[in-house]
């Protein structure tokens, strides 16, 4: 039974995620240092949300500080009066003092096993009203609340959302005869407007914003600099891939960052001396196959009769042909010494003009190169002459043209043959590879001519690029970088 593709709101292990987490997933960074960027951040702002809740229980205290006080100095003052006056007066008195926002009353002592569930207030009180009469009093906080100012419809505002926040306390102070006198006031800021939502929105802008933004430019700084080794090694890596020969990694750095250079070089080293190894050795076993090869040709001069002397002569020619191009591929084609200066204009007529005498067939050429070519000029003409010598010999054509834009020189090769199919396009440029039905499999060719001119684009930091031409046949196409492109992908060897 055929199961449906994954969706982003789909888990690897085929749950369902939650829309949301779906969503954060898409905006979660893709590379490496914004990751750690946003870890850095998202750790902050928790940290932060955290120490937000100690920040508004200050700001809380700050805001019940002038009310508490005040309350408790007139509290203070009224029982000094009441303390004063007979006990028969206590009651007119406390009507006469009475008001909507300062309630006062005689009650029963409180229950002397309950605590004030305020201790910190009730003892700023305690300390107000000792500093005012003088002496410690018996004093018990049972309520307290800062809430917004009433409206004029009767309801509350937030806290908020409020100018002047008023703390609502209830508070019992002891008077000498025994009974107590309980307090219900409501007492807000003097001065200007508290407006706790204005202080609030400036303390979420500077300690939330301006900080988040200062840790992501620090982070953003901190972590390129601590990728920078990584983006070397992947640089390095990537040159590995198109050079073997490329200059080894810098090992400067952390400890960490010198070792995983350190184990990079000596991997590079292990694979070129593992493919010098190989290469020396197909060297030589073609080098001494050319002997036998030699010694078979004299004796099949004296083989009878002339018809299967003609065959050991085009077998003997084959095998020759075969042993001088894989030679060719493992030693000759190599750039090797400095770079020298050249005439592309000369070495593309050169070739063109080569090929027609040895073909006789023409080769026109077209195009103009805007300045002279810094490369391997051996290397260079062989993987050309063997572009045109496939042409030629599949296609029975072979059309040069030279197109240079001062970045990049490119050598087109064109032919008007049965061309390439699109699937075989990349396994052509594999050593030994041959199509059986598209090219005659009896003309000769081993398979290493273009493979030969992949190298020498290679090893001029270019590539070679095989494309159906327009009206039939195919184009190949030798792109070589100019200037530093060049010298930054140059790839010496590549067997």
């Amino acid at each position: 039974m055929s199961t449906a593709p994954d969706t982003p709101a789909t888990h690897r292990t085929g749950r369902w995620l939650p829309s949301w987490l779906s969503w954060l997933a898409r905006l979660w960074p893709q590379t490496l240092s914004g990751r750690i960027a946003a870890i850095l951040v998202i750790g902050m702002l928790a940290a932060q949300a955290m120490t937000g809740t100690i920040w508004w229980e200050m700001r809380r205290s700050q805001l019940l500080d002038v009310p508490l006080r005040l309350v408790a100095a007139r509290s203070a003052d009224t029982l000094a009066l009441l303390r004063a006056s007979p006990p028969e007066q206590r009651a007119a008195l406390l009507a006469q003092w009475q008001g909507s926002r300062y309630q006062l009353h005689l009650v029963d002592a409180p229950d002397a096993t309950q605590t004030s569930p305020y201790p910190e207030a009730q003892a700023l009180m305690a300390q107000v009203v000792r500093e005012r009469l003088g002496q410690p009093v018996p004093l018990q906080l049972q309520q307290l609340a800062l809430l917004g100012e009433r409206s004029t419809d009767g309801h509350r505002s937030p806290v908020l959302l409020a100018d002047k926040p008023e703390a609502h306390v209830r508070l019992l102070l002891q008077l000498q005869d025994g009974p107590w006198l309980q307090i219900d006031a409501q007492e807000g800021e003097i001065g200007q407007p508290v407006q706790p939502l204005q202080a609030l929105a400036d303390y979420v802008l500077r300690v939330y914003l301006l900080r988040s933004l200062v840790i992501v430019a620090v982070a953003l700084v901190a972590v390129r600099l601590a990728m920078r080794p990584l983006q070397r090694l992947a640089a390095a890596a990537e040159a590995l891939g198109r050079n073997l020969q490329s200059p080894p990694m810098d090992a400067r750095g952390p400890r960490e960052v010198q070792q995983a250079a350190q184990a990079f070089n000596a991997m590079q080293q292990k694979i070129n001396e593992g493919l010098a190894e190989r290469t020396r050795f197909l060297a030589a076993v073609s080098h001494d196959l050319r002997s036998p090869i030699t010694r078979l040709r004299l004796r099949a001069e004296m083989l009878e009769p002339d018809a299967l002397r003609a065959k050991f002569r085009k077998d003997l020619e084959e095998m020759e042909h075969m042993v001088a191009s894989t030679l060719d591929m493992l030693t000759g084609a190599h750039a090797s010494g400095p770079r020298q200066t050249m005439d592309i204009h000369a070495l593309v007529h050169g070739v063109a003009q080569d090929m027609h005498e040895s073909s006789g067939l023409p080769v026109p050429v077209s195009g103009q190169a805007l300045q002279p070519y810094t490369g391997y000029a051996q290397s260079l003409r062989r993987g050309l002459q063997n572009l045109v010598e496939n042409a030629l010999r599949y296609a029975g054509d072979a059309q040069l043209h030279i197109d240079d834009d001062g970045q990049q020189l490119r050598i087109h090769v064109r032919d008007h043959g049965p061309g390439i199919p699109a699937a075989q396009m990349a396994r052509v440029l594999e050593p030994f590879y041959r199509m059986e039905h598209s090219r005659n499999a009896d003309s000769g060719g081993v398979g290493l001519g273009l493979s030969i001119a992949q190298t020498v684009a290679q090893a001029h930091g270019g590539e070679l690029l095989l494309r159906a031409a327009d009206g039939g046949g195919l184009e190949a196409v030798l792109v070589l970088p100019r200037g530093e492109a060049a010298a930054m992908n140059d790839s010496r060897s590549y067997t």
